[in-house]
């Protein structure tokens, strides 16, 4: 079993990036989500209610961050003011995050059409973990929920196969917006994992990720008309365990280390355990 793919998003709900190597930090892969839309009150915006964000890309540089809309005009940005700070809330986590420029939220904010201010974690900014899942002092960054999101391409193969039973098409796996992709044969192995090893590196596995709206959008357009895997997984991946409810692709890792993992590299299975309790189709 090896890694298959790399991707980062360093702007939450934006366009991610796929790489050829990535270093893995205590917060999760480097440069991932370290960047986001809020409204106003500080409450984070996402695809969910904003489906254009699929549209945005975002390079961060030495320098500056390089924002386009489609294939529209460059919009550079310079790093904040660690002094200009806003509280952020994702999910119940409220963050101090450093908020752009006036004339950056102003244009985003004409971009969208509805009032929105850019927000970067830095180095006054805290978020943990649940420590329910993830142990206590478990860095983040602005992730949902966890620092690191692993699928397999033998789930996907599966939740592809019994799509094209009912005549529902197929989806890669960018709706799932994976940090990590293993190239494993047996779906749904990996409820069974305690976690990975990867170039010494150990990835605990701690929770399976419920899945939203989001999985249903076009990840370069944001459009919902095409194929959408959330009744396919209704059918095959519905959570029977309620302490996590919903539909369930991939599980959330929390790294024990740092280094550099490589598209390529080995990843091993630390351990197993009894699956996660999924319920079974009528």
């Amino acid at each position: 079993m090896q890694i298959s793919g790399l991707f980062i998003y360093p702007f939450k709900s934006a366009r991610g990036i796929a790489l050829p190597q990535a270093r893995v930090e205590a917060t999760g892969l480097a440069g991932d989500r370290r960047m986001m839309l809020v409204d106003p009150s500080g409450h984070f915006i996402t695809q969910r209610e904003l489906p254009e964000l699929a549209r945005l890309s975002a390079l961060p540089g030495a320098a500056y961050l390089t924002l386009r809309f489609d294939d529209g005009p460059e919009m550079m940005v310079a790093p904040p003011q660690p002094d200009n700070r806003m509280d952020v809330a994702i999910w119940r986590s409220i963050v101090s995050a450093a908020v752009a420029h006036d004339s950056v939220n102003d244009k985003l904010s004409d971009l969208f059409g509805r009032p929105v201010k850019l927000v970067f974690i830095d180095g006054e900014s805290r978020r943990d973990a649940s420590p329910e899942w993830a142990g206590e002092g478990s860095p983040m960054g602005f992730a949902d929920g966890y620092q690191i999101l692993v699928t397999t391409t033998g789930s996907l193969r599966a939740l592809n196969e019994d799509m094209a039973r009912h005549g529902e098409g197929s989806v890669d796996m960018d709706r799932f917006r994976p940090n990590i992709v293993l190239d494993c044969d047996e779906p749904w192995a990996e409820d069974t994992w305690t976690g990975i090893e990867i170039g010494g590196l150990r990835f605990d596995f701690v929770k399976p990720c419920p899945r939203c709206i989001m999985t249903t959008q076009d990840q370069e357009t944001g459009s919902r008309e095409g194929a959408n895997p959330m009744p396919a997984m209704g059918r095959i991946r519905m959570s029977a365990d309620r302490r996590v409810p919903g539909v369930l692709f991939g599980w959330n890792a929390v790294p024990r280390g740092e280094g550099v993992v490589r598209v390529g590299d080995a990843a091993t299975v630390l351990g197993t355990r009894e699956g996660w309790a999924i319920k079974q189709q009528r």
